[in-house]
């Protein structure tokens, strides 16, 4: 189960993160997929979790958008981990038309439980 944190500047407008919003969760399952975790295209609810965030007054960066996608670290995930990442950023700036945008892909050793 992907989280996938989007942090935003003021001038992104509300169109662009609804776009992001509604293109995220099949990209992100695409780009995490693997053998452990297979992506049969059918998202259910809890099978990724999108929360935006704008920028706070404390905030720094040279990005006007950040995606950051953690997802639960399985070696076939981590082996080829920077190709996921771009590939996920070249599908996203193609799905939103986005330029100026990073994308962080972080697989940490995790665990997941949901109710029905």
């Amino acid at each position: 189960m992907p989280l996938v944190e989007v942090t935003y500047a003021p001038e992104i407008g509300e169109p662009v993160l609804r776009e992001l919003g509604s293109v995220l969760p099949h990209l992100v399952s695409l780009a995490v997929v693997c053998p452990e975790e297979p992506y049969d295209g059918d998202l259910q609810p809890g099978d990724v979790d999108i929360r935006f965030r704008p920028f706070g007054p404390l905030d720094r960066g040279g990005l006007p958008v950040v995606i950051e996608v953690r997802s639960k670290w399985f070696e076939s995930r981590a082996a080829d981990r920077q190709d996921r990442v771009d590939r996920l950023h070249a599908d996203l700036a193609a799905a939103t038309g986005l330029a100026d945008f990073g994308v962080y892909l972080s697989l940490p050793v995790a665990a997941w439980a949901q109710g029905d």
